[in-house]
């Protein structure tokens, strides 16, 4: 899979393009909805049908999608365990509101097509990251060393506490490090492609402020209402190694 740090530098190739985000702006036969959420749907709709949404790792926006045309695959019951946490309206509008205008310079260059895709690409890419919260929450829950202070919390219901409990500012540094240099290396790539400079000196400062404002809040935002719900459902504890894993694996993607 592209990396979100890498579709994200890529959608800065292009101009801002507007028409791509407002009701009207472009033609197309979704309805009263803007472009990208018209080619946004039709996306999951096709991925729907090869039964992309069925893993607990990915997460749509739309809920109206088709049924998949394959058998389903049986999953590790890590997470799958009827806990519904879907932040993909927040999502999809912090990308259009704030991520867009502060990563993207304004203006149009009518590669609508381009952009949608892009667009797509990014939303899918951040959804996944930040949806992958329900692993780490998982996986910080069944802490021998922090259960059964979480149970003490989610029985108060105090989201506050939760939060406080589930951040580790240390490991979110370390996470905008790598986010930084990432950028840094894609960000080379596509200024010389663009012929431009400053888009290299400020692509790694706007994506790491992408991630430091938007998604590390949003994951442990996810995180939260997971473990909020976490006691009112049976769950499989599955493999300590493999929550271990998971939850290192979303600290270190970028």
């Amino acid at each position: 899979m592209i990396s979100l740090a890498y579709s994200l530098i890529e959608r800065a190739q292009f101009l801002q393009n507007s028409p791509v985000y407002e009701v009207g702006g472009l033609a197309h036969p979704g309805g009263d909805v803007p472009f990208l959420h018209y080619f946004l749907r039709e996306t999951e709709s096709l991925h729907s049908k090869v039964r992309r949404y069925t893993s607990p790792d990915e997460t749509p926006f739309f809920d109206d999608l088709p049924e998949p045309l394959m058998e389903e695959l049986t999953f590790p019951d890590t997470v799958k365990c009827g806990i519904d946490v879907n932040l993909g309206r927040k999502i999809l509008d912090t990308y259009v509101t704030a991520l867009i205008p502060s990563l993207v310079a304004e203006g149009d260059d009518k590669n609508y097509g381009s952009t949608a895709v892009c667009d797509t690409q990014c939303l899918q890419a951040l959804s996944k990251r930040i949806h992958f919260g329900k692993f780490v929450a998982e996986a910080k829950f069944c802490d021998p060393n922090l259960h059964d202070k979480y149970v003490q919390l989610i029985k108060a219901k105090d989201e506050d506490g939760i939060m406080e409990l589930l951040t580790n500012s240390a490991v979110e540094k370390k996470l905008l490090a790598r986010v930084y240099e990432k950028a840094q290396s894609y960000g080379h790539d596509v200024a010389e492609q663009m012929g431009d400079d400053t888009t290299l000196k400020q692509l790694p400062d706007l994506v790491a402020r992408i991630y430091e404002n938007h998604i590390i809040p949003m994951t442990k935002e996810v995180e939260v209402l997971y473990l909020l719900q976490r006691l009112d459902t049976s769950v499989s504890s599955g493999s300590s190694t493999f929550l271990s894993e998971v939850s290192e694996e979303a600290s270190n993607t970028v």
